[in-house]
């Protein structure tokens, strides 16, 4: 596995013992320069990666689902797979199978379409994930953020909903002024900041920690330290293989956290 030249404006000449010292990636490691640019708009790789991911994502479930057999062949196999997996392992055991059907085709999406733009973190010649990139995760979780304050709103009401926001509670005797505060600032502005950031800090250094040991392994690669980068690639190995895991567990979460916002907007009570 190698790391994109383009990103990293890698020396190839430089490695231990030439008297250059160790080229650490940073936040260089996560710009792109423009594949091409139309009236000051900039299309570069990652937007590339992330509409690759659509027409994947689309693609794949139209040849599963178009014309459905009795009998699934492999496709449609796995696509009754998948969205029976998002589907019963996780709208239906947070939001309830009766409240949850309708929203179960936006959750199969988002799961694969993050799952898909963490797996380029992996595939050769792309080897970027997506979501390492702040806005693609924020244009996700607002969209989750829209969708839990209009189902709160629409659920409950103007007053219900904004009880149901801030855990209004008069049971709560004193300590309710402050509740209100804390849940107020909690779901309206910090709710939709940590559902985006979650996704993207756990992508950003996934593909950091991938990118060091590449470099490391190049750069070791010279007399004695030769040793070394053997070390090196084998924790390239290691992180790849940890990483196929977290990008996973990443998609799963973030519509895990979604599945409950809604629950929560649907809910009788806070």
């Amino acid at each position: 596995m190698s790391a994109d030249p383009q990103t990293l404006a890698f020396d190839a000449s430089c490695h231990i013992f030439s008297g250059c010292g160790f080229p650490a990636p940073g936040l260089h490691t996560f710009m792109y320069k423009p594949i091409f640019e139309v009236a000051g708009f900039e299309f570069n790789k990652p937007m590339l990666l992330a509409l690759l991911s659509t027409l994947i994502v689309v693609g794949f479930f139209w040849a599963a689902f178009n014309k459905p057999k009795m009998v699934p062949g492999k496709v449609q196999m796995v696509g009754e797979a998948g969205y029976d997996f998002v589907r019963r392992g996780i709208v239906y055991e947070i939001i309830g199978k009766k409240d949850g059907e309708k929203y179960v085709p936006l959750m199969v999406s988002i799961f694969f379409f993050v799952w898909l733009m963490n797996l380029w973190s992996i595939i050769p010649i792309a080897q970027f994930p997506v979501t390492s990139l702040i806005a693609y995760p924020a244009a996700l979780a607002i969209i989750v953020y829209v969708l839990w304050v209009g189902l709160t709103f629409k659920t409950h009401g103007w007053g219900g909903g904004w009880r149901n926001i801030t855990g209004y509670d008069k049971s709560l005797g004193w300590v309710l002024p402050l509740v209100v505060v804390i849940e107020f600032f909690s779901n309206l502005l910090i709710r939709p900041f940590t559902h985006a950031v979650r996704l993207f800090a756990n992508m950003f250094a996934g593909h950091l920690l991938i990118v060091m040991f590449t470099l490391a392994t190049y750069y070791l690669l010279n007399g004695l330290g030769f040793v070394y980068a053997g070390a090196s690639f084998a924790m390239v190995l290691i992180m790849t293989v940890f990483e196929l895991f977290i990008q996973a567990v990443q998609a799963y979460v973030f519509v895990l956290l979604a599945c409950s916002y809604i629950q929560g907007a649907l809910a009788k009570s806070h």
